[in-house]
């Protein structure tokens, strides 16, 4: 159509060219599309023809002023879009001669270009339109290339960026949890520069590509076999597509042709395709694309087609032809169609993509773009109040104020371009959801918005259709997720998404699904049985309740009884020989002291404290030595004794009572002054030992100081030693001072309990460390009372007769007992 200002369209009609091969030896055919006809391009070319002729029924839009068109189809071939971008230079001659060449040209005769629709001609389409300025605004070449404005300062674009979309799909993937997913691209800058930007992302997101494969519909067939066999065998149940419409068809007729697993399909451009809901193996398909609109009088502008007005243009002719399958009246050249159309045909009752105007998606971005040039050439040539057509306008001029235009269609879209020409990327996320007569149709179920903040882009709106209808998300996984309670181990030789559950290792825990790494609990926590939390490890110490020490105290208890009672009988029999052959008040002491040794046990039992920790040590050591004093002082006694009924000992003066007490005095007072260095210096203290048992924790008295506790355990040791040396000494007494023999046994007890208490001590665990000392010292104990004061009760008790004075000096002769 004509017009005071032409504007240029290029539109991939077809799919294929007439180009063979070139001899060299004649001038080559003249390029021509062939193939099949895309009735959803011929839809775009028509959505700009109609917006071209609303624009000139405007009057607040260049009035006064005519737009006119000239749209051709580039046959998705770059030596036709590069014809096409000189003809745009030039005239729109299709013949170049000499008298009509680029030479002779003083300005371009388009001020800008609509289209083209695919990546790979709108490149050379650019590069070549760039060279004199021309600015050329695409509705659907999505391809990031197209952003680098060094290398295409002309190029604007209404459609997002595939860098976009690679980023919206990739995070999309990692919203379902696919992890392990296979990758088919064609083989043009589209699919090349679209895959490369998916792949990226997607290994920024965590996710990997068992295969990636790449085809292009010119190939030969063994090619694309050898696509489908890969996808065919492949253990992912998801396949990202970045696949032109035109090489689409191909891959999906070859995949049919044998059974195939479901596959999930994650569609790019070709996912607002209405034509190709006929393929069933792609439902529940999902992708973005851009959002639906509606064009009002744009269905009517596209049924307004009659017989005669298809006549005046090639392209509508064969659409008409194709669409009904006749031949117009009055048509010259060849057809395939055999039959004539006989006037009976209605466009109306057509159900194909090119009356299809439900999902009016790519249309409105060509309705965008035309609309944006008319703004333009709005801005160069129109003022406030007139347009003047006679302004001689610039290329460079329509391009500049490209990049200022900011306006809202008549349908409410904003349009604007960025810096690198291209527009906000907002998308719709389509799910290939089956209706209700079993057909496909384009179900929105989400968005996603690029300029919403880092994660909160991608939104879901509504319930999605899986791989093959199916109502269950599918799954693709190289390896099942970890649970808590293990790690990731990756594969050697493998992608880290294909790896091995280890569980944690003792003491660690994992509280997230797939982790990386397990964490060691806190010392005083443990795992729980599945390693996936921490919990207070069980405290153990002896307590009052524990079966073990209820039977600790209740011998303690006996003990301190018994002991008891032997000072009620010697104080019943305080006058009797026998008690007070051998110093009474030492044998008093010695009761006195066991009662306390018995009774000092108990402060081993019982949550350690501060004030029980410093106790229970320092009573057993005191009241150990005040014991151990008595014994010895009972045992120098008896050597004494023997040493001064010999002629002319006066012995027993230097160890009177007096000097019996001092020396019991003496020795307890050297470990009290132990006892109080060691309180002093670094005294017990109650300890939450988390080392000795992984699995809980035991509440003990921590030493303090290790050299006070072996300090007072070695001056213990000290004084039974010598004592068992002086009643060893004593043995050989006549059999009536047996009481040496008896110190004799009882030392020995004595020491052989606490030298084999130190490494029963040592490794006895938990609340067995306590109640390995407190058998210690009731054994000791026990080993005194019944070695030193058995024997003499049962004489008091039980032999009278033997309990006299001649009997002890061995003037009676003994019996046996």
């Amino acid at each position: 159509m004509n017009g005071d200002f032409i504007i240029g369209g290029i539109f991939t009609i077809h799919y294929f060219t007439n180009l063979g091969q070139n001899t060299y030896t004649k001038l080559p055919p003249q390029l021509k599309c062939t193939g099949r006809m895309d009735f959803r391009q011929l839809h775009f070319a028509r959505a700009m023809a109609f917006t071209i002729h609303e624009i000139n029924n405007r009057t607040d839009i260049l009035p006064g002023i005519t737009l006119g068109y000239q749209i051709y189809d580039s046959c998705s071939d770059v030596q036709m879009a590069i014809k096409i971008a000189f003809q745009f230079e030039n005239d729109f001659d299709t013949i170049f001669n000499e008298t009509n060449s680029c030479s002779n040209s003083t300005s371009a005769a388009v001020p800008a270009v609509v289209g083209d629709s695919a990546s790979t001609p709108s490149i050379s389409l650019a590069r070549t339109l760039g060279v004199v300025g021309i600015p050329q605004v695409s509705h659907y070449a999505t391809c990031a290339c197209l952003s680098d404005k060094r290398e295409f300062p002309t190029f604007f674009r209404t459609v997002p960026s595939d860098e976009h979309q690679a980023a919206a799909l990739a995070r999309m993937v990692k919203y379902f949890g696919w992890t392990w997913i296979g990758a088919v691209r064609s083989d043009t800058d589209y699919g090349n520069y679209g895959m490369a930007a998916f792949l990226k992302a997607a290994q920024e997101e965590g996710i990997c590509v068992e295969y990636s494969e790449v085809y292009y519909r010119t190939q030969p067939r063994s090619k694309l076999e050898i696509v489908t066999n890969v996808i065919r065998r492949s253990s992912a149940r998801v396949i990202v597509a970045f696949v032109q419409s035109g090489d689409l068809p191909y891959l999906l007729d070859e995949l049919a042709r044998e059974p195939l697993p479901p596959l999930q399909w994650i569609g790019t451009s070709w996912i607002i395709n209405a034509d190709f809901l006929r393929y069933n193996i792609c439902a529940g398909a999902l992708g973005f694309g851009v959002p639906r609109s509606v064009i009002p009088g744009l269905r009517e502008f596209l049924l307004d087609l009659s017989p005669a007005q298809a006549l005046q243009s090639p392209i509508l002719t064969e659409f008409w032809e194709s669409a009904f399958s006749c031949i117009l009246k009055g048509r010259t050249g060849s057809s395939e169609f055999l039959r004539e159309c006989d006037g009976s045909e209605d466009i109306r009752a057509l159900q194909n993509p090119y009356t299809d105007t439900s999902q009016l998606r790519i249309t409105n971005l060509v309705y965008k773009a035309t609309y944006a040039i008319a703004y333009a050439i709005h801005s160069v040539i129109c003022n406030e109040t007139r347009c003047d057509k006679t302004i001689k306008v610039s290329s460079w001029q329509i391009l500049n104020q490209l990049k200022r235009v900011n306006f809202t269609t008549k349908n409410g879209y904003q349009v604007n371009f960025d810096s690198n020409g291209d527009p906000v990327a907002v998308y719709e996320l389509i799910n290939w959801q089956f209706k209700k007569d079993g057909t496909l149709d384009l179900v929105p179920v989400g968005y996603y918005d690029s300029s919403k903040p880092r994660g909160q882009e991608f939104k879901m709106s509504s319930t999605i259709s899986w791989m093959g209808g199916q109502t269950e998300m599918t799954v693709s996984v190289c390896s099942e997720s970890c649970p808590p309670g293990t790690r990731k181990a990756v594969q050697k030789g493998r992608p880290v998404c294909c790896f091995d559950c280890i569980p944690c290792a003792e003491g660690e825990i994992s509280i997230n699904t797939d982790s990386l790494d397990c964490v060691r609990c806190p010392p005083e926590f443990w795992p729980n049985t599945k390693q996936d939390s921490c919990l207070p490890k069980p405290v153990e110490f002896l307590s009052w309740d524990d079966t073990l020490a209820i039977i600790l105290t209740v011998l303690s208890i006996t003990g301190a009884f018994i002991a008891m009672c032997i000072a009620a009988v010697f104080y019943k029999h305080r006058a009797s020989p026998i008690v007070r052959a051998n110093n009474s008040e030492l044998s008093f002491l010695l009761l006195f002291s066991l009662t306390l040794c018995f009774l000092c046990s108990l402060t081993f039992i019982g949550q350690p404290s501060e004030w029980s920790c410093m106790l229970r040590h320092t009573a057993f050591g005191i009241t150990f030595v005040l014991c151990i004093s008595c014994v010895l002082g009972k045992t120098i006694v008896v050597l004494m004794a023997f040493r001064a009924t010999l002629p002319g000992s006066n012995v027993m003066k230097w160890f009177g009572p007096l000097q019996q007490r001092l020396s019991v005095l003496a020795f307890t007072l050297i470990q009290v002054i132990i006892c109080v260095l060691w309180l002093k210096i670094s005294p017990p203290f109650p300890l939450k030992n988390v080392k000795h048992h992984k699995e809980r924790i035991i509440l003990e008295c921590g030493l303090g100081s290790a050299v006070g506790f072996w300090a007072v355990l070695g001056y213990i040791g000290f004084l039974a030693f010598l004592c068992f040396i002086l009643a060893f000494l004593a043995r050989k007494l006549p059999d009536n001072f047996n009481e040496a023999k008896f110190i004799t046994f009882s030392m020995l007890i004595f020491c052989a309990v606490w030298i084999t208490f130190i490494p029963a001590y040592v490794s006895s665990p938990g609340k067995f460390t306590v109640a390995v000392e407190i058998f210690a010292i009731l054994a000791s104990s026990f080993g005194l009372i019944i070695c030193i004061f058995a024997p003499k009760c049962f004489i008091i008790v039980f032999r009278p007769e033997q309990n006299t004075k001649k009997h002890l000096l061995g003037k009676v002769p003994s019996k046996a007992l």
